[in-house]
């Protein structure tokens, strides 16, 4: 029989990776294709139809497709995704202010419901009026639920209530906290679960395009996504969960850049079009945060790679601020389009707007902007305010100045909503186009970039001089400016695994000196303690500087550019069930996590029970994520003190892990 190859897709911000994998030959193929928001099967099908020609590789011999997508990474960063509605149980106002919740919900509704449960899952009532209520106001202004009910970690059944009722009288998803994690701390698992809500419609059109464009070319194999801690989940279980693929790529690319480096201990940073993400490799494993992933400002309770993401890549936004005696720069965090790149989807229109922009001969306020449609399904649209529907009517497929769009400041900001919501793309100058000035990079229009940077050049600092003395000159500022801040988000990340999170190396004159080497009696300098792992198509270009910045040795490998890519294919699916065991009184115990609640007489009895229900969930759910002859390892904490000369057993945690490969289909 011959061997399967297996086929490694990555949808990011920018572009859509595909590598084919042969477990004898290693990396036998890799192509690009430029992402497409609006229809992602269109990039999806770029990138792999190309990867498949470079082989001459018929569909049948693919045996596996595994995904790895910085979609949810991006969308938390950018504080995109649909609007949805929190169903709180048992929580009051107050709860709101903890964990963070309340910065996360903004604007969102929320519904508060007597009910919930206490440690043991013994019950409050649960009144389901309040929500009743509501649904009928809440329709077509939501695009999903997130249900939170207290201590539902140890009873989900008001959960499950409300759930139910949702789905009576809505077609829309509906995630439960439960279903999440197994964690006590009711508001931060309440805000995974709301951001979980508001990425199902995103995640849901990845999978969606993703399975069409497979259906469409008779690719039979399983499809299986990269989660946030690197291991393999089914589609489908992905699509129940997307909150766990936040950091899939970032998660994908470590467990590349081990697979092409070899290196058991390395700092790990992966360059995209919207984001760098920095983790640290020990023994050969990425670490995993201890308390949840962070994200776009937000503390999850979900179990990801410990990285640092920040809002800086290749397309970042250049920001000039012009105010002060001398300009400055910094980059980030949300996404452009790059100009070069605007252009070439656009033909000439963005060149001729730009050239007339340059002859007028004075810097306009929104010179070398434009506002284009993302092309995404027009009833997206009708939730809009009167105002932002037409203003929203203004902007078409064909990109339109924003000198010519915004007549009124008050716009700005509704064009701001817009672009939040993901149903406007705003372009502009970026990194990307500063290196196509710089002749670095030509995949795109280099004559719109250099437009691009002269009208930015020509703009006036607080003492009247023009902020640079040409676009190259511009050019090379931006990309020292996005060196220093690599350097900057490189050291954040291991100072804080370092435990040394005081110290902020954008504000730190000490840190300024030692990136800088200042020379001066007192010397101060900075160095890793081990390579510098830099990924992304743009890592030849940066991070050599950056690492000479940081004093380290840097490590580049030859295929850096597909690494979340290969990283989606080489990994294992890991699968894992917590079961808690309480005593609320001698001699009975309580089981909750991974099935319905049990009582039980006797501690051995409950501890076995509790480890055959962790076992037996845990393979059961990584047979439905698509592994093959998993295999099971156990481990406990007991919490038994010593009260009074006698042993008590106030809690113990059972977790069962599976892990196995995916299936690979049938040649």
């Amino acid at each position: 029989m011959a061997f399967p190859f297996f086929l490694g897709i990555d949808t990011g911000g920018t572009y859509t990776d595909a590598v084919l994998f042969h477990e004898g030959e290693g990396v036998v193929a890799k192509a690009k294709s430029l992402t497409t928001r609006h229809d992602l099967a269109v990039g999806i099908a770029g990138a792999v139809d190309a990867v498949l020609a470079k082989r001459a590789l018929a569909e049948s011999r693919v045996g596996l497709v595994s995904l790895s997508t910085t979609l949810a990474t991006n969308a938390l960063v950018e504080g995109q995704g649909g609007r949805a509605a929190l169903i709180m149980v048992g929580f009051g106002p107050d709860d709101l202010a903890r964990g963070g919740l309340s910065a996360a919900l903004g604007s969102d509704p929320v519904i508060f419901l007597p009910g919930g449960h206490d440690i043991h899952g013994n019950e409050t009532p649960l009144d389901l009026t309040p929500l009743d209520e509501a649904l009928p106001s809440l329709a077509g202004t939501i695009s999903s639920f997130a249900v939170a009910g207290y201590f539902a970690v140890r009873n989900p059944a008001h959960e499950i209530r409300v759930r139910d009722r949702i789905r009576q009288l809505s077609h829309l998803p509906v995630t439960c906290s439960h279903e999440l994690s197994s964690k006590l701390g009711g508001p931060r698992r309440a805000l995974t679960t709301l951001l979980n809500a508001r990425l199902v419609s995103i995640i849901d059109r990845l999978i969606g395009s993703c399975e069409r464009f497979l259906a469409d070319r008779e690719i039979s194999a399983s499809l299986m996504v990269v989660r946030g801690d690197g291991a393999l989940v089914s589609a489908a279980e992905a699509r129940l969960r997307p909150i766990e693929t936040i950091l899939s790529g970032p998660a994908a690319s470590l467990v590349g850049a081990r697979f092409l480096t070899g290196l058991d201990r390395a700092v790990v940073s992966d360059i995209g079009g919207t984001t760098t993400d920095v983790a640290v490799l020990e023994g050969g494993r990425p670490k995993l945060a201890a308390e949840g992933a962070v994200v776009g400002g937000h503390r999850t309770m979900v179990e990801a790679v410990a990285l640092r993401t920040c809002g800086l890549g290749g397309d970042s936004e250049v920001h000039i601020d012009d105010r002060g005696l001398e300009a400055r720069i910094t980059l980030g965090p949300r996404r452009l389009l790059p100009l070069s790149l605007l252009a070439v989807m656009h033909g000439g229109t963005v060149v001729s707007i730009l050239e007339r922009q340059f002859r007028a001969g004075h810097a306009g306020r929104h010179d070398g902007r434009f506002a284009v449609r993302a092309g995404v399904l027009e009833e997206v649209g009708q939730s809009l305010l009167p105002q932002e529907q037409a203003l929203y009517a203004r902007i078409g497929i064909v990109p339109v100045a924003l000198g010519d769009l915004l007549t009124m400041n008050s716009q700005k900001a509704m064009l701001d909503r817009l672009i939040t919501r993901g149903l406007v793309h705003l372009s502009g100058i970026t990194p990307s186009d500063a290196l196509h000035v710089l002749g670095r990079q030509d995949q795109w229009d280099a004559s719109a970039a250099r437009l691009g940077l002269a009208l930015a050049a020509r703009r006036k600092d607080g003492a009247g001089r023009e902020i640079a003395a040409s676009p190259e000159a511009l050019a090379e500022e931006i990309v020292s400016r996005l060196t220093r801040q690599s350097c900057e988000a490189v050291l954040a990340s291991c100072l804080a695994e370092d435990g040394a999170e005081a110290i902020d190396p954008p504000v730190s004159p000490v840190m300024d000196r030692a990136l800088r080497k200042v020379p001066g009696i007192v010397r101060f300098s900075v160095s890793l303690d081990r390579p510098l792992i830099g990924l992304g198509a743009s890592a030849p270009v940066y991070y050599p500087a950056v690492a000479d910045m940081l004093g380290a040795e840097p490590v580049i490998p030859q295929d850096a550019d597909v690494a979340n890519a290969i990283g989606a294919v080489v990994g294992q699916i890991r699968a894992s069930v917590t079961v808690i065991v309480t005593s609320p009184e001698d001699g009975r115990f309580i089981l909750s996590g991974g099935g319905e609640r049990l009582s039980i007489l006797g501690e051995a009895e409950a501890l076995a029970a509790a480890r055959m229900r962790a076992e037996t969930m845990a393979l059961e759910q990584a047979k439905a994520a698509g592994a093959d002859d998993a295999v099971v390892t156990l481990s406990e904490e007991v919490d038994a003190p010593e009260i009074e000369g006698s042993r008590k057993m106030m809690e113990a945690r059972i977790v069962a892990t599976a892990t196995g490969r995916p299936g690979i289909a049938a040649l």
